[in-house]
């Protein structure tokens, strides 16, 4: 087992190499095009070319990249064009503000969707299957923008029970969370609920089960001791890719509602041309993508002996 996580660490730090340099290379091959971004378009090309001197840019471009990895790996990714600050200032403000946003919706989306799947799974067929599976499908079929708009249509225009934006301009108040994390939730928990309801009708299916089940088990330890750990292997595996999409996905919900996370974060750099924001935004994205997929894996092994002892 050692060996292998071995192997997917050493996966990771390979990706993430080879990301790092064909990011630099499309980002920093045309100097001249990123002193125009930090300089304005209406620099000269004397100007520009002078900047490009004081900064280190005519050194070789290998040079200039290991100089990058090497600020990048100490949280140095420069200074952001358009807010005039240091990027990984910005960037950790609005780590942290998606970090509580994702930790609101997995509180709730979680429980709720392992709950409704187990339940849809043992009584597969049943009306309650059937009623799980539809409302499970319609909320993730809707996007996000919809199911805001819908939201935001009711509770804010309609009945007034809620605010429309979440800007925190006053300071953080939960009531300003009650939006997004739930337009997250009815778009999110209906897939997780689907992978599980799958999984648990399956082990209910198996021959283990049914072998416990003639031997006169009670339905309840048959479930919770043997079917339910089973049946949450998959589950875990899409639970933990999650981590992901809400990082870099909650782009639509984070903009609708000027929440200030990180999908906002890189949608503002990507429209104002942020080039050092780009890149910083993109190597975090990249980086829990692909160490959430580290975690996917390890806990995979973890819960399947087949693959532990392999």
């Amino acid at each position: 087992m050692l060996l292998l996580a071995a192997r997917r660490f050493a996966s990771m730090l390979l990706i993430m190499a080879v990301i790092s340099f064909v990011l630099f290379l499309i980002f920093e091959t045309d100097k001249l095009g990123v002193a125009g971004k930090v300089l304005g378009p209406y620099s000269s090309v004397q100007q520009r070319e002078l900047w490009l001197e004081q900064n280190g840019y005519n050194r070789p471009f290998l040079v200039r990249y290991a100089e990058w990895v090497g600020h990048a790996l100490q949280g140095d990714f420069g200074q952001s064009v358009r807010f005039k600050t240091p990027v990984n200032v910005l960037l950790w403000d609005r780590l942290a503000n998606t970090g509580l946003l994702a930790l609101c919706v997995f509180a709730i989306m979680i429980p709720l969707s392992l709950l409704l799947g187990v339940l849809a799974g043992m009584r597969e067929g049943s009306i309650l299957d059937r009623i799980i599976s539809f409302v499970s499908i319609v909320t993730t079929s809707v996007p996000e923008f919809a199911s805001a708009t819908f939201l935001v249509a009711l509770f804010v225009f309609k009945l007034r029970w809620l605010p429309g934006t979440s800007s925190m301009t006053g300071g953080f108040h939960w009531i300003e969370m009650v939006l997004p994390v739930t337009v997250l939730v009815l778009y999110d928990f209906g897939y997780v609920a689907r992978m599980t309801r799958a999984s648990m009708a399956e082990v209910m299916t198996s021959q283990y089960i049914r072998t416990a089940i003639l031997k006169g088990l009670p339905r309840r330890r048959v479930i919770v001791t043997h079917a339910l750990r089973n049946a949450l292997i998959a589950p875990f595996t899409v639970i933990v890719l999650q981590l992901n999409w809400l990082l870099s996905g909650v782009i639509v919900v984070e903009v609708f509602f000027a929440y200030k996370g990180f999908g906002k974060l890189i949608y503002d750099a990507a429209t104002f041309g942020d080039i050092y924001l780009i890149e910083a935004c993109t190597l975090v994205a990249v980086f829990v993508a692909v160490f959430s997929q580290f975690v996917s894996d390890l806990g995979y092994m973890l819960l399947n002996p087949r693959i532990r002892f392999r």
